[in-house]
């Protein structure tokens, strides 16, 4: 199966599993400690079924949404992975150009290999930029005024990895930065002939575009993937996002709030929006479940910021149940990431026109014409009598 046959996301994920070597296909998929975030995040979207409303002119349908006061031609959008382009020369730009043709966001990871300049050029006014904030004040700084002066108006700041996360996974296979690897790692490498083809051919190694600048005078890649290391994680308090927020004009951000109280505060700040996320597993496996604490976050700012959503989305229908409880976008990582790997800019345009695709049929089956319309209504539980282990839904506090 090539990636132009692919059905769904689930068979992205195939092609791009046979097409890593083991050890960077774990980096895409591992979490951390027992790695239950990663299986619950996907499985939280199986507690709701959509609610149907039949003999619906559903004919034409909308699945646009606007955002900052900008209208998308999706309720999704791309969100970071950070060293794309390790697994797929070029990913940071080839996702861009997918977003640039669906109209929909894409926000670049702070951990990217291509440099955001080059990316924002790729397409202009669809560039999101994600901050790693740096433990130098000043290099944050320089990032913000450098993807400033490169046209971006939305930074989205991650506030979930204080400290480095403990992902078993990668630490047994050995996975770490700088990448060094063992010659059993190189023989299974080879068993995988294409990526090696491609990681030759690009000169090896890549280095982070993102964070070179700050690195030493000389450094090689593996040298400015240590210094980032250096940098990133982490900690960052409320006096450190009220600098942040002084020092950058545009759009900010925050992505990894749960709790209702720092949603009130990041409100109170003037933050312009927030993402709930539990990092898609990757940060600490004991977080909360994002569509669980969706609804409670939504209704802490009242409507008078955007509430955003990822992890764990791998089908359109997904997102329409996260725009149900009240999610106002949503965006999708791993399975986009999927896409580029397993046949680059068709396999990124194939992983967003899949999403696209399952969405407009979504809409039509349940008979709502325009996902802006959706709201807890539309819900049901699949279990209605195990509601008390369920978080309730209320079409009032959602919307």
């Amino acid at each position: 199966m090539r990636a132009a046959d692919a059905l769904s996301i689930a068979d992205l994920h195939t092609l791009a599993k046979r097409r890593l070597p083991r050890i960077l296909f774990d980096c895409i998929e591992s979490g951390t400690e027992d790695e239950t975030a990663l299986a619950l995040n996907e499985a939280s979207f199986g507690h709701y079924r959509l609610m149907p409303r039949h003999l619906v002119d559903v004919r034409r349908r909308d699945a646009g949404l606007t955002l900052f006061g900008r209208r998308y031609a999706q309720p999704f959008g791309i969100g970071p992975t950070g060293f794309a382009g390790l697994f797929r020369v070029d990913a940071d730009a080839i996702l861009a150009r997918s977003a640039l043709t669906a109209d929909i966001p894409f926000v670049l990871s702070g951990a990217s290999v291509a440099r955001p300049e080059a990316v924002a050029a790729v397409a202009p006014a669809h560039l999101w930029y994600h901050l790693y904030a740096a433990r130098d004040p000043a290099i944050s700084a320089d990032i913000m005024r450098r993807v400033s002066g490169a046209g971006v108006e939305v930074l989205v700041l991650t506030v979930d990895n204080p400290v480095p996360a403990k992902r078993e996974r990668d630490i047994r296979n050995g996975f770490a930065l700088p990448l060094r690897l063992k010659p059993s790692i190189l023989l299974e490498a080879l068993t995988h002939p294409g990526w090696v083809i491609d990681y030759l051919r690009s000169g090896g190694l890549p280095g982070m575009g993102s964070w070179a600048d700050y690195a030493p005078p000389g450094a090689g890649p593996a040298e400015i993937g240590q210094f980032f290391r250096s940098h990133s994680p982490s900690i960052q308090d409320w006096d450190d996002l009220a600098r942040m927020r002084a020092q950058w004009r545009g759009r900010l951000v925050l992505k990894g709030i749960q709790n209702p109280d720092d949603a009130r505060r990041a409100l109170a700040l003037g933050v312009d929006g927030i993402i709930v996320s539990n990092h898609g597993g990757k940060a600490y496996d004991m977080l909360p479940l994002p569509l669980f604490s969706l609804p409670a976050v939504k209704a802490a700012v009242g409507g008078r910021i955007p509430v955003m959503l990822d992890g764990g989305i791998r089908r359109g229908s997904d997102i329409l149940v996260a725009c149900a409880l009240g999610a106002d976008f949503v965006f999708v990582g791993r399975a986009t990431l999927y896409g580029v790997v397993a046949g680059g800019q068709a396999g990124a345009d194939g992983a967003v026109a899949i999403l696209a695709d399952e969405v407009d049929r979504g809409l039509a089956m349940i008979g709502c014409p325009a996902v802006a319309d959706l709201d807890a209504r539309w819900l049901t539980q699949t279990h209605p009598g195990s509601a008390a282990t369920l978080p309730p839904f209320d079409a009032e506090t959602v919307r």
